[in-house]
């Protein structure tokens, strides 16, 4: 999604509409209190720690969000939470907690904070901190929310297939498949029910199609289960931008919108951005906390209100951009953006058109129906389009 020297965010159309709808959901005040002005939230729904694969303590990550302006994070680790009693090696290796790292966790968090032990081959080995704990050090009410999530991690072919799961209560296990479309809706499937075990909102979206060639603009478009994927991807190695052989991600999002609208009758699907953060101690790195993340609408700092929000499609997707505000009322798509002094702006509007009774293959997918230079535009619905997206470019 990302382009040398531009940064961009994308908002869907209907946001509008998507706030509507959240807000008719089951209200627990009093009757006759009226409920808060929604607000926009910053937050990054793919993180890693050396709960997996991260090479920084848990709370070293979130001190990095904490102290970067977001207001929630989801720690995310490949197939593990942040729970029970759990310890890394002291090393330098792969998956170890660098000895460096330690002394640093000792300045800044005290001695005491750090637990450190013996294993049984006569290693030092440091216990991670959970959940409970980095909460009750991190949260603040209405300033700073951690979510609990997971990279559900598997393979299909020898290649990659991870989703992250939102709001989640319980571990989700890989549940593999016979063939990669399988593998997609049962990953989704026990993602749903976790949230209705849990009677709790939860969501789950597809990480990086691209990393190894995973998943397919034809898969993805055929599992219309999937509403969300990670449409930026801030790890260097996933492939955001495609190849001679294969779609961008932002390509791959309007195939999949243009096939499910015009032909399919499934859902649309909403693009997150993300940093997948691996690397907090080399700056730049692989990996690093601050690339990609979402901004959600909603009434409250709170986790169901977060992920309610995204579910109903009040949010949209940056790595660089802020929007003052996005809105839809049926006839028209306006997009105002958080200008920075000295900056400018263009507004893309993306979309496909319908053509009569016109194969897919023979209509111009994800075509530019309208550019506007300036920090504000205003894009009005003609009736023949599938759907439309804004893109939103700074010269920063």
């Amino acid at each position: 999604m990302s382009s040398p020297g531009l940064r961009r965010a994308a908002a869907r159309a209907g946001a509008a509409v998507a706030l509507l709808a959240a807000a008719c959901a089951a209200d627990p005040r009093p009757a006759g209190e009226a409920p808060p002005e929604p607000r926009w939230y910053r937050g990054n729904t793919h993180t890693h720690t050396l709960w997996s694969d991260g090479d920084a303590a848990p709370e070293a990550a979130v001190d990095w969000y904490a102290a970067n302006g977001y207001d929630f994070l989801v720690i995310s680790d490949h197939n593990i939470l942040p729970e029970g009693d759990f310890w890394r090696p002291v090393g330098e290796g792969y998956k170890e907690a660098h000895p460096e790292h330690v002394a640093e966790l000792r300045s800044r968090f005290g001695d005491a904070a750090v637990e450190l032990r013996t294993g049984g081959d006569g290693r030092q080995e440091m216990r991670l901190k959970t959940l409970a704990e980095l909460r009750e050090r991190f949260e603040r009410p209405g300033g700073f929310l951690l979510i609990l999530g997971e990279e559900i991690s598997d393979l299909f072919q020898q290649r990659p297939i991870h989703h992250g799961a939102v709001n989640i209560e319980r571990k989700i296990d890989p549940p593999g498949g016979e063939n990669l479309r399988e593998l997609l809706r049962a990953t989704l499937a026990r993602i749903e029910a976790e949230g209705r075990r849990s009677g709790r909102p939860v969501l789950g979206h597809l990480n990086h199609p691209n990393y190894e060639w995973g998943v397919s603009a034809e898969d993805l478009a055929a599992v219309v289960e999937e509403r969300f994927f990670e449409v930026y991807n801030g790890h260097r190695l996933v492939r955001n931008e495609g190849d001679a052989e294969h779609r961008s991600t932002e390509a791959i999002w309007d195939y999949v919108l243009t096939l499910r609208l015009a032909t399919l009758g499934g859902p649309p699907l909403f693009g997150l951005a993300t940093d997948d953060a691996h690397s907090y101690r080399e700056f730049p790195g692989v990996a690093n906390p601050g690339r990609g993340w979402i901004q959600v609408r909603a009434p409250a700092l709170e986790a169901d209100a977060i992920v309610a929000a995204m579910l109903a499609g009040d949010f949209y997707a940056s790595s660089g951009v802020e929007l003052a505000d996005v809105r839809s009322d049926g006839a028209s798509l306006t997009v105002e953006v958080a200008a920075e002094p000295g900056v400018d702006y263009t507004i893309r509007f993306v979309g496909t058109r319908r053509a009569g009774a016109a194969p897919v293959e023979s209509l111009a997918i994800g075509e530019t129906l309208a550019e506007v230079a300036g920090p504000s535009a205003t894009y009005r619905f003609r009736g023949d389009e599938l759907y439309v997206r804004a893109l939103v470019l700074s010269s920063r």
